[in-house]
């Protein structure tokens, strides 16, 4: 039995979209209600079940929304404590759960009941039969557990199906280290596999910079609550999303990629908090995204392995000399054994090593290691294998 979730486009008509409105509205109060005994004192999940009942008796208007869906608002809230004790418990600097705000609150849920896609429609109980798109099957053998109704910032509405697939252990393939790949991910180079397979960065972020900030400084001259400057937000929320979009396509394309013509995937452990440190180039490495990208791989592929990112790129790939090299330095170059080659490329021939040594592999087996073993290996000649050009026009 393993979890899958699924998300796909709602098309409400006008009546249908405002009964959405509502229900979010009504979440959103009853989210406030709880902030507000909140900071009087600390509610547990039956606190706040029996806050609902007193406040349905009071406001009999409840009534006319699901109430899987009121208590689900509970268990969003009880989440949000926990996660605030978490980090209070890691000393992070944290304050309180703030009320949620107009447009803040975007999401509501109804659990084990009071929903059914069929034909082509998402029926919600105290809604009705809404228009989904559904460009993946859902299994036959697949029991829906719930679902999530979001409204993005650009008015788009989506829901998240979650559905338990139960499959016997004889049915799950057996992982082979027939082929695995090395990756080491960058800026310059989104990804350099030890396959000698370089994927450009899209630089998604930097390409839709230009119109981003004009909508921006036009957002800050409008009058606050004016019509016209509402509308510019929505523009600007518009292409956020349209950079998320393309990022994500983007990622998912590569993975897939990735997880088809490998069994095993060694990555590096990164430690992001760090390195967003460096202001230079933290808004390079937030628009590459590379923790999202490897979520996908780990959920894609066969076998996902982190290794750690100790001295991958100082090393020498071919002898394990240590080369000392600043971020400017770009190329990798050993004087002991005379070994040129791209410091990515030799990063991520040092990955897929420390990955085969988890599992006790190494070039004396029947892997062999994808090294180049020339005398010297120009930079200038790049390896435009079969694998190297389908992962290039993912870009393009």
């Amino acid at each position: 039995m393993f979890t899958r979730n699924y998300k796909f486009r709602l098309y409400p008509n006008s009546n249908q979209e405002y009964r959405l409105q509502n229900n979010l509205a009504v979440c959103r109060w009853l989210y406030n209600k709880f902030v507000g005994q909140t900071q009087k004192s600390f509610l547990t999940r039956n606190d706040m079940n029996y806050i609902l009942t007193e406040l349905k008796q009071s406001e009999p208007w409840l009534y006319d929304y699901h109430s899987k869906m009121l208590q689900m608002v509970s268990t969003q809230f009880e989440s949000a404590q926990k996660s605030l004790i978490e980090l209070n418990k890691k000393r992070y600097k944290t304050g309180s759960i703030k009320f949620a705000r107009y447009n803040e609150y975007r999401t509501f849920i109804y659990n084990q009941s009071g929903f059914k896609i069929q034909d082509g429609f998402l029926h919600l109980s105290k809604i009705g039969k809404i228009k989904i798109i559904q460009h993946r099957e859902i299994p036959e053998n697949a029991k829906i557990k719930q679902v999530i109704v979001t409204k993005s910032k650009s008015g788009k509405w989506f829901v998240c199906v979650t559905v338990d697939i139960s499959e016997s252990m004889t049915n799950i393939p057996k992982i082979s280290f027939s082929k695995g790949v090395g990756i080491d991910v960058g800026i310059k180079n989104f990804a350099y596999d030890s396959d000698g397979n370089q994927t450009p960065n899209p630089h998604n972020l930097k390409k839709m910079l230009k119109p981003l900030k004009r909508i921006q400084r036009k957002v800050s001259r409008q009058k606050k609550g004016s019509n016209n400057r509402l509308k510019s937000i929505l523009k600007m929320q518009k292409i956020h999303e349209k950079i998320v979009n393309r990022r994500k396509d983007f990622q998912h394309k590569l993975s897939t990629q990735y997880a088809k013509n490998n069994d095993v995937i060694f990555v590096e452990k990164l430690e992001k908090l760090n390195m967003v440190k460096n202001h230079k180039l933290a808004q390079s490495i937030m628009d590459a995204s590379w923790g999202t990208f490897l979520q996908k791989l780990e959920y894609k592929c066969k076998l996902f392995v982190e290794v750690p990112a100790k001295n991958t790129t100082i090393d020498c790939s071919r002898c394990g000399n240590k080369v000392p090299k600043s971020l400017a330095m770009r190329i990798h170059r050993c004087d002991k054994c005379n070994l040129v080659m791209d410091r990515d490329y030799n990063a991520s021939i040092n990955i897929l090593k420390k990955g085969l040594e988890i599992f006790n592999l190494s070039a004396k087996t029947s892997y062999q290691l994808p090294q180049e073993l020339r005398e010297v290996t120009p930079v200038e000649i790049s390896m435009r294998s079969v694998k190297q050009e389908e992962i290039t026009q993912l870009v393009g």
